[in-house]
């Protein structure tokens, strides 16, 4: 079910004063460093890009983002991949609404690799600020991460962050071009530019006259090319026509009747495939394997070492088996005869992990994210204290993982989906050693992303693989086994809690310190290059950044260097740490004498935004039937706040969840279709893990194998998701990631009304 109900607007939010933080990037700005020379200059602009851009025959580019064509057709760049997120239709839809131009007459375009269309946002959303800090030193080193994200380029889908990236830059190439289209009319008309307004594709004059885009593009260019996005106006949202608009999918149709070309649909002439047997211990490398034995299969060609690449894949060492079908690579990779070499970790199990992150928790006092007050308290009458604990966890994308590679005559050319078009040029052409602008790529649909193609393994064996094939185009397919037993993993995590209460059950104090894997110090050197040191945001989001209300705060997290290899995975550490959190603060309401709703009422008596998204879920949600219960969660990630209510029953120790009523204030909606979709995929997605989602290792190697045994929510599994809309003047935050963390803590507080039992450790069991 879907809802865009409109509430009334809250009132701005009187934020409480900050605590104390101790951030390295912090430090920095106050010395002073980045308040002088580069870090004083603006951004460069991303309006236009290193080169022209390319068009078909007939149609104009006004700036790098949207180009017109005689017909008045709209080509409009997008530089995110599309992984059913849904980027190709909103991302068109600001640009079109600056633009004045018909939707229904905007066309997608692939973004060139080009630093303009890099994602700023995303480098400054990986600070760990905490979100009521709204001090100069966080807009500084904000700032200075902006301009370092232009300097990358890198083009990057994930951490929400679409939508908010392209919210200024794609509405200023569009209103940028329709003040070209503007003036290139008022030239032609001899009128003021000022008397001039625009509708659905076309320039219109006071007296009735009117000029279609088609008709100006070309005149456009030259009479609009000194206008800057500093000369135009962008509209306010009371203008906005499209924006807030509940547009069909443009992907739909395609998806519907098998039209869809996602990575694994390329096909080129000549192709061949290729599978791969990858080493099953954490840490092997190949020791030894007899080609001799598989090369007299059928279709078989070639048998090539893909272990030399732990620089650039997470997958580690392997084989790789090439023949005419895949069918028939499979078949020669799981004959090979492969010796596998001793691994440091052979004895590495999921229960010693936890066991040494105890050790830690015991003997380091790690990183203190955020820090208010003192633990020291006076006037505690009772101390609450719980250890809760989250395992790895495998992406799962329905599309298996594939890259198809050709390397002929110094060039390069890939075909596939990733979320890191860039990236994946940049380690491709390490691989293949050829130079950067000798690699094309063609980005494919994604089916399913999640973070797992952040990553570039698959990308760099597909390359190695091509490398050997004199010229020949391979397309390289893990089998949904490869997958499992070799993703990179959400990390497992490990967390402990103690609150302090006084006498009339006020929460004074609030002590959390957790350990697990740092992502950033693993995909930083596999797949940019670039060094993995320092605190890491991800592994303590969704704990130090809260906003609750408790005077005295202490929020800290042990870094454990992960020997198997972990990567960002949908809501990253929001996914976990929410859990841990909104489970922690039911306990401490149980322990208070306090219904959890009441208490949070209470904490979050300062943030009337969080106030109303609780209320509104809770409203839509009523009370619970007979036999269920109702289950709250309230969480803000990804600068959006979630509220969740699960209706949850138990039957024979299994949970079945219901219902889930999500209340989302995400700011501004530009399509709310496309919202409560987003909604509706994380719960499901959230379900899945909070349910049934574990990978565990023994003796070095992964025991899941298959949706079999890592099992994702059924259609018969699934709720019924409620979404309700809060209504919003503020840019777009993020909506891909947000409902996923709420999930697990919700249904956990339903799990205990109906059986008293406190499930602290992920999937959620009953004993």
């Amino acid at each position: 079910m879907r809802d865009s109900n409109i509430q009334e607007p809250e009132k701005a939010s009187k934020q409480p004063a900050r605590g104390r933080r101790r951030f390295l990037l912090g430090g920095l700005a106050a010395s002073g460093v980045l308040v002088v020379g580069w870090g004083l200059a603006p951004p460069r602009q991303r309006l236009r890009g290193a080169s022209p851009l390319a068009v078909e025959a007939g149609a104009v580019a006004l700036n790098g983002w949207v180009a017109i064509a005689r017909d008045g057709t709209v080509s409009v760049v997008v530089p995110r991949s599309e992984m059913g997120q849904g980027v190709n239709t909103a991302l068109p839809m600001l640009l079109a609404e600056e633009l004045d131009a018909p939707l229904a007459n905007v066309r997608i375009s692939q973004a060139p690799i080009d630093k303009i269309f890099g994602n700023l946002t995303v480098l400054r959303e990986n600070l760990p600020f905490h979100p009521d800090d709204r001090g100069s030193i966080k807009q500084g080193v904000q700032w200075v991460m902006a301009k370092v994200g232009r300097e990358l380029g890198l083009m990057f889908t994930g951490g929400s962050t679409s939508v908010k990236d392209a919210w200024a830059p794609m509405r200023e190439a569009g209103a940028v071009a329709r003040a070209m289209l503007v003036r290139a009319a008022a030239e032609q008309w001899k009128a003021g530019a000022a008397s001039l307004s625009t509708r659905d594709g076309y320039v219109l004059h006071p007296d009735g006259r009117r000029l279609a885009y088609g008709e100006l593009a070309e005149r456009a260019a030259v009479a609009g090319a000194g206008i800057e996005p500093g000369d135009v106006r962008l509209k306010s949202p009371s203008e906005f026509r499209l924006i807030g608009q509940p547009a069909p999918r443009r992907d739909s149709p395609a998806k519907v009747n098998g039209g869809a070309l996602f990575g694994i649909d390329a096909r080129v002439p000549g192709m061949l495939y290729a599978a791969v047997r990858m080493a099953p211990v954490v840490g092997a490398g190949v020791a030894s394997f007899d080609a001799s034995k598989v090369m007299a299969m059928p279709g078989v060609l070639k048998v090539v070492e893909v272990a030399a690449l732990p620089q650039y894949s997470g997958a580690g060492a392997g084989v790789a088996v090439v023949a005419k079908s895949w069918w028939q690579a499979k078949q020669a990779a799981a004959a090979l005869p492969v010796t596998w070499s001793a691994s440091p970790h052979a004895a590495l199990s999921s229960e010693a992990i936890f066991a040494d992150f105890a050790k830690l928790l015991d003997s380091e006092s790690g990183f203190t994210y955020f820090e208010s007050g003192s633990q020291d308290v006076q006037g505690a009458s009772k101390t609450i204290q719980a250890e809760y604990r989250a395992p790895f966890l495998a992406h799962a994308t329905m599309e298996p993982i594939n890259c198809t590679a050709q390397l002929k005559d110094g060039k390069l050319k890939l075909w596939t989906s990733t979320q890191v078009p860039s990236v994946a040029v940049e380690v491709a052409a390490r691989v293949a050693g050829v130079d950067r602008a000798d690699v094309s790529l063609d980005l494919l649909l994604l089916g399913g992303g999640f973070g797992r193609r952040l990553e570039t393994d698959m990308v760099a064996q597909a390359v190695a693989i091509a490398k050997s094939m004199s010229g020949q185009p391979v397309q390289l397919i893990w089998t949904r086994e490869d997958d499992v037993q070799h993703d990179a993993y959400r990390p497992q995590a490990l967390a402990r809690f103690s609150a302090k209460l006084d006498a009339n059950g006020n929460v004074l104090a609030w002590d959390n310190k957790s350990v697990s894997g740092a992502i950033g110090h693993q995909y930083f050197p596999r797949n940019l290059g670039l060094p993995g040191i320092g605190p890491d945001k991800t592994t303590a989001e969704g704990e130090y950044d809260m906003q609750y209300a408790i005077p005295n705060r202490r929020i800290a997290h042990v870094i454990a260097d992960s020997p198997v290899a972990i990567g960002y995975w949908r809501a990253v550490g929001h996914s976990h740490n929410a859990f841990f959190k909104e489970g922690f603060l039911d306990e401490v309401a149980h322990a208070a004498g306090k219904d959890g709703v009441a208490l949070r009422r209470e904490l979050l008596r300062d943030h009337p935004r969080h106030l109303a998204v609780l209320e509104a879920a809770l409203a839509r949600a009523g009370s619970a039937p007979e036999g269920r219960a109702h289950g709250v969660a309230v969480h803000q990630s990804f600068g959006t706040i979630v509220a969740q209510v699960a209706e949850v029953s138990v039957l024979d120790k299994q949970i079945r969840v219901h219902r889930v009523v999500c209340a989302v204030d995400c700011g501004i909606v530009v399509n709310p279709n496309i919202v409560a979709q987003q909604v509706e995929s994380a719960v499901v997605f959230g379900l899945s893990a909070a349910l049934g989602g574990e990978i565990t290792l023994k003796d070095g190697q992964v025991q899941q194998s298959n949706f079999g045994d890592y099992p994702v929510l059924r259609m018969s599994e699934a709720p019924l998701v409620e979404t309700i809309l809060m209504p919003s003047m503020e840019p777009p935050e993020g909506m891909g990631e947000p409902a996923v963390p709420p999930v697990a803590p919700a249904v956990a507080a339903a799990v205990f009304k109906l059986t008293g039992q406190r499930l602290r450790r992920l999937p959620l069991r009953l004993a």
